[in-house]
């Protein structure tokens, strides 16, 4: 059989039954809340924590919804307005179209323009008047529509005539060959603005060339309305062009501006003064951004100090103007980098009919400005919480320290309560134990106390279980409680009556197995005080030979004190029974280690049975090499019979007795501690063990070692040699174990 089978089997009675395993869920549940809510009611510092958690969660859900919503109405406005800047560049563009149409269409500029395209020679005076008479009708238009000039070009595109004359005669222009090739064609447009290869005024009244300008041009068709030719009117881009785009601007950063297909800007910038401080326009008389600027990402914010360490014009177009030249119109939110490098957000366009992308811009400092303030908000009572928590985290240290340090002191001072402490008894991982006396009664007491190192919820629970349910308990045999409490410095205690006498475990540890008579003394008394504890509903749990101790009282020798009912178990409370291994492995019954839950009194007998052969015998019913060889040894195998195990002759009825309470099977044992009671007075040695016996041993055994050499209060914080003698807790569900 393989060493943890009698664990699966246990899990299979208890677990495989639907029932069963609802009922086992739901206490272990139930178990689960009740200690989160006790965990939560005295830890009163993990409520700024559970605050912040819970203020983070809301915090950054409103913020998240906060910040979608603006994002969303941020890109709605965007694109409304990029439309609507689109929407009226169009208009412009089909104004100027239309103008230059009809001036192309009018009868007499028709006639002037025939003239000066047919290929029949004329004479230089008649060439001038014609010339002049054209720009006479053409003068009140371009006093109109604000046009600075214009020019007539035949059918393979040379200059035949123009308000400059350096132009008359050119062909062959490349800033004028894209705009003509449509002209041509027969389809009036607008051109892309460019720098002007002829001499234009500047704004300070001076004649230079490189000017922006750019030109709407339309075609001059004959009477079978074929194209001949194509006139073009010179506009100046930043007396309206610019204007129209520099109507939309929203806030303090917002601005919409104009690029052509290699991203240079062909508008004008509302930073044009911040760009001549940042050196990337040339520090001149009417510097402008129009056609000197290149919409490309310099890497990081030119504005806060960085400088590119290559050539602008070697720097990649910014995402917007890359989106753009390829064809797309979309729109940005998250941020990226404009031509300043400054984090902006912004919708883009390109007009394929023009030629040119239009792009509207916002800094994303401004765009998000009131989430940057919830942000900061939200943040600052954020960390208030957690500053908060901190202090309140840091103060229950420093009062749980101060708590501890108290406790200590209070047992160092030697007084607890209405209790005087004399000397230290023994300690053990979950409290230690004093002799002490009453301040008034001065009666000897064994003060039992929760270490102060080692105090948590789960000690405090089964200290005040131990005492409780001991207390229900009246019996002679039985340890009796005095009083519990709690000092107020936080220590808890109980005081019960000091035992001076030895327990079982040392008896045979010290002087060898005990008589037939003695024995028989000795169990009858531990059914007197289990028959009590079973009849109440209690099942002791952890009947071992340490935890019955042997004591002079009230001038009786010999008499049997059951100590130790920390693991009782109340069959009769639904909130006591737990899905645990609980006990001694040494003296554990089957049915104790295969179902936890099931244990009732007659695992107590079986117990009962296992200390009795350890008294006749002094060894235990079974040895291993381990906890889980020793359980399946328990579960499977029978015992061997105690006259088997000694050289002396051992009563057939008390062998019987013995091994009866060891049946594998509970219901051929004895059913309760008074039948087991009955079989050991049937005994042939039963009465044998007589008090003038048992006052000669006492005699002896003061003789032989000194008082506090024996002097006990509660075994089980005694040291053992014996690894295996301990308890066991193994909890189903999270497989702790713990040592009692």
């Amino acid at each position: 059989m393989n060493p943890f089978d009698f664990f699966r089997r246990s899990d299979i009675t208890n677990r495989d039954h639907p029932q069963a395993h609802m009922t086992w869920a739901s206490r272990s549940l139930g178990h689960s809340m009740r200690r989160t809510r006790l965990f939560l009611k005295r830890q009163f510092w993990i409520w700024p924590i559970i605050a912040v958690i819970v203020l983070s969660i809301i915090g950054f859900s409103v913020q998240r919804a906060i910040e979608l919503t603006m994002k969303s109405n941020m890109e709605s406005q965007l694109r409304t307005l990029l439309n609507a800047e689109v929407a009226m560049m169009n208009a412009w563009c089909d104004t100027q179209e239309s103008n230059a149409t009809s001036l192309a269409n009018a009868i007499k500029v028709r006639e002037l323009g025939y003239q000066l395209l047919a290929d029949t020679a004329q004479d230089d005076a008649d060439l001038d008047s014609v010339h002049k008479e054209l720009q006479q009708e053409l003068s009140p238009a371009l006093t109109s529509h604000n046009y600075v000039g214009y020019f007539l070009a035949n059918r393979a595109g040379t200059i035949v005539t123009s308000s400059h004359p350096g132009l008359i005669g050119q062909e062959g222009i490349v800033e004028y060959e894209a705009f003509l090739k449509k002209a041509l064609d027969g389809v009036a447009t607008v051109s892309v603005p460019f720098p002007s290869v002829v001499l234009m005024k500047t704004a300070n009244g001076r004649m230079r060339s490189g000017e922006p300008t750019m030109y709407v041009a339309a075609p001059l068709r004959d009477i079978n309305f074929q194209v001949v030719g194509a006139l073009a009117f010179q506009v100046r881009p930043e007396e309206e062009f610019t204007e129209i785009l520099q109507i939309a601007r929203i806030g303090e950063t917002g601005e919409t501006y104009a690029f052509d297909r290699n991203g240079l800007m062909v508008s004008n910038s509302r930073f044009d003064d911040d760009l001549i401080l940042l050196g990337l326009l040339p520090d001149q008389e009417n510097s402008r951004s129009i056609l000197n600027i290149l919409v490309v990402d310099p890497g990081g914010n030119v504005t806060e100090g960085f400088r590119p360490t290559i050539r602008r014009s070697k720097l990649p177009p910014t995402r917007m103007a890359a989106s753009a030249i390829s064809g797309k119109a979309d729109c940005d939110i998250e941020g990226y980098r404009d031509y300043r490098g400054v984090p902006v957000v912004g919708a883009w366009a390109w007009s394929s009919k023009y030629d040119i992308g239009i792009a509207t811009e916002m800094d994303v400092a401004e765009s998000f400005r009131p989430l940057s303030i919830l942000r900061t908000a939200f943040w600052s009572l954020y960390m208030l919480l957690i500053t908060s928590a901190v202090a309140i985290f840091g103060f229950t240290v420093v009062v749980a320290r101060l708590r501890r340090e108290a406790q200590k002191a209070v047992i160092e001072a030697k007084q607890l309560g209405q209790y005087t402490l004399d000397q230290e008894l023994g300690s053990g991982a979950m409290g230690v134990v004093f002799k002490g006396h009453h301040s008034m009664l001065r009666r000897p007491t064994a003060i039992k106390m929760l270490n102060v190192e080692k105090i948590n919820e789960q000690t405090i629970q089964r200290f005040e279980r131990e005492v409780q349910i001991t207390c229900k308990l009246n019996h002679p045999n039985t340890i009796a409680i005095y009083d519990y409490g709690r000092t107020p410095e936080g220590v808890f205690y109980y005081a019960m009556e000091y035992l001076d006498g030895i327990d079982l475990q040392q008896l045979v540890e010290d002087h060898g197995p005990q008589s037939e008579a003695r024995v028989i003394h000795i169990l009858r008394q531990v059914c007197g005080s289990l028959f009590e504890a079973h009849s109440s509903g209690l099942v002791h749990r952890d009947i071992k030979p340490a935890n019955i101790m042997l004591n002079r009282r009230g001038g009786n020798p010999d008499f049997v004190k059951v100590l130790d009912f920390g693991l009782v178990k109340d069959i009769d409370s639904e909130s006591q029974k737990s899905n645990a291994l609980a006990g001694t492995p040494l003296y554990m019954s089957p049915e104790s280690i295969q179902s936890p839950m099931s244990v009732d009194a007659r695992s107590d007998i079986y117990a009962v049975g296992a200390v009795g052969y350890f008294l006749l015998t002094g060894e235990t019913v079974f040895t291993a090499n381990g906890i889980v060889e020793l359980c399946q040894k328990h579960v499977d195998e029978n015992p061997v019979p105690p006259s088997k195990r000694i050289d002396k002759t051992i009563s057939k009825e008390l062998e019987t007795a013995i091994l009866s309470c060891l049946d594998k099977s509970r219901a051929n044992r004895p059913q309760n501690a008074r039948q087991l009671a009955d079989l050991l007075d049937q005994c042939p040695h039963a009465a044998d063990w007589s008090l003038e016996w048992s006052e000669q041993w006492w005699s002896r055994h003061e003789q032989g070692q000194s008082h506090d050499d024996f002097t006990v209060a509660t075994p089980d914080l005694k040291t053992r040699s014996d690894t295996l003698d301990r308890t066991i807790l193994l909890d189903r569900n999270d497989s702790e174990s713990s040592t009692s």
